[in-house]
């Protein structure tokens, strides 16, 4: 998940548990209680294999992990190369008796850089375990990883078939996995995604997701001229000085359009010190929840960088369209409710359906077709992600595995 959820969407919809309330299975919670020790293990292991989404040495070898349970799990291991070589995918696949078409997916890839883990270790503090990209996503897979253990375990099989899809570029934007995602989606009855859900230290109760916005980079470009920097800097064109201008004039420019999002996050420009620079960029990170925001987006930054300081500098202006943005629809509502009883099985405990976040999930790409029914935040609960001091609240993992474990029962008997 590409961005810390907006806290201020993070909000009840019908948050109270239903009024007929259900016995829990006491088979599956008392498996899922079980579970918990070998989950810790499983997290600490993941949390020590670093895969930033930028290290593909590191990304090889949680792959290499990730395959080798889902093989140890008796599901059939494709491998595939990422369509922009960022990672690989991993597609497992079980065949059962029964007539649903079900896919689990979540992400191996972190935001992190080899070598945070010497200054975050994995530690344990009361309730929190943490360590960097334990909540987003490795919490997640290990909810899949254990999951499934539990199902297999109780020898069902009441499914036409079970797809875990997981991929490693999902940080950097799912190039080169989204295509497949959407595709392989599209051949389900529903898609269930484990990005995390928030802290019950934040939110208060676990949740579920029902949106989340889409993703986009801006791109600005000054062209200047350059000069000596001492000898004869009036003779030069600053770009840099041009494109600090354009970045603080259009740091706004998105709260006038509905449905957009705006952030500059990275520049350059210049490579020596004593020269005038003749070139400069900036990319933004842009998140977009309605149809029309972009091309509102792009002609609202062109008319604004027309606005020029640096006289003789040239400014051009790009949005390259990413991720497409995850809008539960009334399937999606219909999942939710269904994992709001469910929960509500564990003494009325109480399953938030958040209306939506900022950050952008694979479940746009899941649900692009318009298909199949598609539920996110199915992971541990946690925080920190993409920050400093990552953790999971450890008792939100056998409520996430009895959750997923009857969610995927009750699904194949529909």
């Amino acid at each position: 998940m590409r961005a810390l959820p907006v806290l201020t969407l993070i909000a009840t919809l019908s948050g109270a548990a239903p009024a007929a309330q259900a016995a829990p299975d006491e088979g599956l919670l008392a498996a899922a209680r079980a579970a918990e020790p070998a989950v810790i293990e499983s997290l600490k292991q993941m949390v020590a294999i670093e895969s930033g989404t930028m290290d593909l040495p590191g990304l090889t070898r949680i792959v290499d992990y990730a395959e080798g349970r889902l093989k140890a799990l008796g599901l059939q291991v494709e491998r595939r190369a990422s369509s922009t070589a960022k990672g690989e995918i991993l597609i497992g696949r079980l065949l059962g008796v029964g007539q649903r078409k079900l896919m689990l997916m979540a992400h191996l890839d972190t935001i992190y850089w080899p070598g945070t883990l010497a200054g975050q270790p994995i530690k344990l503090d009361g309730n929190k375990l943490y360590g960097p990209g334990i909540a987003d996503d490795k919490g997640g897979v290990a909810v899949v990883l254990h999951a499934l253990a539990i199902l297999r375990d109780a020898g069902w099989k009441d499914y036409a078939q079970l797809t875990v899809l997981f991929n490693a570029d999902e940080e950097s934007g799912s190039a080169g996995s989204g295509e497949l995602i959407a595709t392989l989606a599209a051949e389900h009855d529903a898609v269930l995604s484990y990005e995390p859900t928030a802290a019950k230290a934040v939110a208060k109760t676990e949740g579920v997701l029902l949106a989340a916005a889409g993703t986009a980079t801006a791109t600005l470009t000054i062209k200047g001229r350059a000069s000596h920097a001492g000898a004869a800097p009036e003779i030069g064109r600053n770009a840099l000085v041009e494109l600090a201008h354009q970045i603080t004039q259009t740091a706004d420019i998105a709260k006038s359009i509905p449905g957009a999002q705006l952030n500059w996050t990275e520049a350059s420009s210049g490579k020596v010190r004593n020269q005038i620079p003749d070139l400069a960029q900036a990319s933004a990170d842009v998140r977009l929840t309605a149809a029309d925001a972009a091309p509102k987006l792009l002609a609202a930054l062109r008319a604004q960088v027309a606005q020029y300081k640096v006289e003789g500098t040239e400014t051009s202006v790009a949005i390259n369209i990413g991720r497409p943005p995850y809008v539960g629809d009334a399937r999606t509502l219909a999942l939710a409710k269904r994992a709001q009883a469910i929960y509500a099985e564990l003494d009325g405990r109480v399953l938030a359906l958040v209306p939506g976040t900022g950050g952008g999930t694979d479940a746009g790409y899941a649900s692009r077709s318009g298909k199949v029914a598609v539920l996110e935040s199915l992971g541990l609960a946690g925080w920190g992600y993409h920050a400093r001091d990552e953790y999971v609240e450890l008792d939100s993992i056998v409520p996430r595995l009895y959750l997923s474990t009857r969610l995927l029962m009750d699904l194949a008997r529909d």
